[in-house]
């Protein structure tokens, strides 16, 4: 089992009286483990990060790298003595100097003769040797991602920070640098940080993801877990589109609901909230249902390999994602049916 790299314990920051934007943070990254912290613009994601890399100072907490304490209310280490490589959102690159300068500007522990060799030998591992003396300016943006990657690398960090590093990149080159980036730092054997408010980023990228929501993470655990198992009604929402509603639980796995009895994720008791992802469930056309479980397809989002069916039924409007096989038409009868558990939501708070 890998053991822990980065200790975060406690971590809180405040910049005003309005409260923490970092609210009493806990969890760890492993080794050579790529670990994303997810939530929307303005949950605290970006502030973590800057107080692990020493750009910040916390109000509280701690954080530990290897053993060490870089930060504690006793304790802050310069941001260039946690031995941590940081890649910007916007790369931050320096325009006056070349490719290979830039890469090589941070090898302060390697002497002077040597930096330059060794910068290049890491511009080959992603793929820019060819452009070592280029400047900044005349590269693309895919080209500027990986000559930050490889200056941030180069000094060989015990991790490497990740703020929104393909934000600024179009929809095809992000989603081929994130594979690119994952696996340069996979043959690296690197732990490395991942900030994103993008969630099929976080899902395709980490390891595990913690989930941010308003300064506090409300779930760790890997994509499938958090995917399929979310606890909160925000997890559930903010990893994708899904069904919720309510049901009364009368001890055992499952409940009667609207679409018929239908399983639960545990056992349950009482009024509980619970989520259902649109492609955990299909539709059929109707037999001898009673009128009260059949609905009326609203409408349907077409994509060419699957499609998505807005249906209403009573008071209540569901999302139903299926293959291409399964067609109707606005308008048409329908009975919606379960392919999976329910999963029950965690309403306190």
């Amino acid at each position: 089992m890998m053991s822990d790299l980065l200790t975060v314990r406690n971590l809180t920051k405040s910049f005003d009286e309005n409260g923490p934007v970092v609210d009493r943070l806990d969890f760890e990254v492993r080794e050579h483990e790529i670990f994303a912290m997810l939530g929307p613009s303005g949950c605290g994601k970006t502030t973590c990060l800057r107080l692990i890399s020493g750009f910040e100072d916390a109000d509280k907490g701690e954080v530990r790298l290897d053993g060490e304490v870089l930060e504690s209310p006793q304790t802050h280490v310069a941001p260039q003595d946690r031995g941590i490589g940081f890649v910007f959102q916007d790369y931050a690159l320096f325009p006056h100097l070349s490719v290979l300068e830039n890469v090589a500007f941070g090898l302060t522990d390697i002497p002077k003769h040597k930096r330059l060799v060794y910068a290049e030998e890491v511009l080959c591992r992603t793929g820019m040797g060819d452009y070592k003396d280029r400047n900044p300016s005349e590269l693309s943006g895919g080209q500027q991602q990986r000559v930050a990657l490889a200056r941030a690398i180069a000094p060989k960090p015990k991790l490497v920070l990740l703020d929104e590093p393909f934000s600024n990149l179009d929809a095809m080159l992000r989603d081929s640098m994130r594979k690119e980036v994952r696996e340069l730092l996979k043959k690296a054997g690197m732990s490395a940080l991942l900030v994103t408010h993008d969630q099929e980023e976080a899902l395709s990228f980490a390891d595990r993801i913690a989930v941010m929501n308003d300064g506090k993470i409300e779930q760790i655990g890997t994509p499938e877990e958090v995917y399929y198992n979310p606890k909160t009604k925000f997890v559930a929402q903010f990893l994708g589109r899904t069904n919720l509603f309510h049901a009364d639980a009368q001890g055992g796995s499952q409940v009667a609901t609207k679409l018929g009895p239908m399983n639960l994720n545990c056992n349950a008791c009482g009024r509980v909230l619970c989520s259902i992802r649109p492609e955990h469930l299909t539709l059929e056309k109707p037999t001898n249902q009673k009128p009260e479980n059949v609905g009326t397809v609203l409408g349907r989002e077409f994509k060419g390999h699957d499609i998505t069916y807005h249906v209403q039924l009573g008071e209540e409007k569901y999302l139903v994602h299926t293959d291409n096989r399964v067609l109707f038409e606005p308008n048409d009868a329908v009975v919606i049916k379960p392919l999976e558990s329910a999963v029950i939501l965690d309403e306190s708070d």
